[in-house]
């Protein structure tokens, strides 16, 4: 499948991709990660890997979308548990420690 990361294109396959992986240690993951064989990779590792480009080249977004139409299992970053907004009333009884209304 043609691919572009970094404004290069590039042809990739799936077996390729397994291939370029195989004896490559996992860095720890702190974000957007991708599934290949039994191993957890950083996205950024793995577009370094597969490009042979600098990670500041290209985007985690990027080499995401591909790993996805390839067929890989990704993960992106969790989201973020929603706020409750408080109004002006709710904030004043909050701060001087009254009991939640519900």
């Amino acid at each position: 499948m043609r691919c572009i990361i970094a404004r290069f294109p590039f042809d990739l396959t799936k077996s390729g991709v397994l291939e370029s992986m195989k004896g490559v240690r996992p860095e720890q993951v702190f974000g957007e990660s991708v599934i290949i064989g039994r191993r957890t990779y950083p996205v950024k590792q793995v577009g370094q890997v597969v490009t042979g480009q600098d990670r500041r080249d290209f985007t985690a977004r990027e080499v995401l979308r591909a790993m996805t139409q390839l067929g890989f299992t990704c993960h992106g970053l969790p989201q973020a548990a929603p706020t409750r907004v408080l109004d002006p009333f709710q904030q004043a009884s909050a701060m001087l420690g009254a009991p939640e209304a519900v």
